[in-house]
């Protein structure tokens, strides 16, 4: 027999905080949220967020955390589709565009909390730790994909989808993406003539 309680198991407090982090940091930035409104929204007390982080930078730091796993799992998975090294490269424009174009993109989480000038060194230490994450996938790709000088066409890269994301952001630019992907591809060929993209 089969029975059907109805409810759904409780979230803890700490992923309750990370959940509600995760949806007003992105929204607002990180320092225009205050601990009130966090709490407010997670339904908890404050005693909770000191016990779970004991700041609001440890939670943020954690916020930024969750979302760099996030992303490093939504692109490999997206990698793992591919055989060949230049598809995968331009399947993550791909993936970037898919996230571009969903209601409420703010652009990236790590680019804004980074810029932040008042972001700690432990945040601003995570943010690069996320980026430094693209800049080697592009890397180790490029260097598959027989790039004559992969660092730099890795570099190159990044720029690209750092500009596709802020202006798909900043100028609402629906086109930011695939202008990118086209670029990125014309620059693999390039630095590799015998690619077939």
């Amino acid at each position: 027999m089969n029975t059907k309680t109805g409810s759904t198991p409780r979230l803890s407090a700490r992923e309750r905080l990370l959940a509600a982090a995760g949806e007003l940091f992105y929204e607002n930035g990180i320092n225009t949220v205050g601990i009130d409104r966090i709490i407010e929204h997670a339904g908890v007390a404050k005693a909770s967020l000191y016990d779970c982080f004991g700041s609001k930078d440890e939670l943020i730091r954690s916020y930024l955390e969750e979302r760099s796993q996030a992303r490093k799992a939504r692109i490999n998975e997206r990698l793992a589709r591919y055989n060949n090294p230049a598809d995968q490269i331009l399947s993550i424009f791909d993936l970037l565009g898919e996230s571009a174009s969903q209601p409420g993109y703010r652009g990236c989480a790590f680019v804004r909390a980074s810029a932040d000038a008042s972001s700690s060194a432990r945040i601003k230490s995570a943010c690069s730790e996320s980026r430094a994450f693209i800049l080697d996938k592009f890397t180790d790709l490029c260097r598959a994909a027989g790039a004559a000088d992969p660092e730099q066409l890795a570099k190159q890269l990044v720029l690209l989808y750092d500009g596709a994301s802020i202006s798909a952001h900043l100028d609402d630019n629906r086109n930011a993406v695939a202008t990118a992907r086209a670029l990125a591809a014309q620059m693999l060929v390039l630095h590799n003539p015998t690619l077939k993209i």
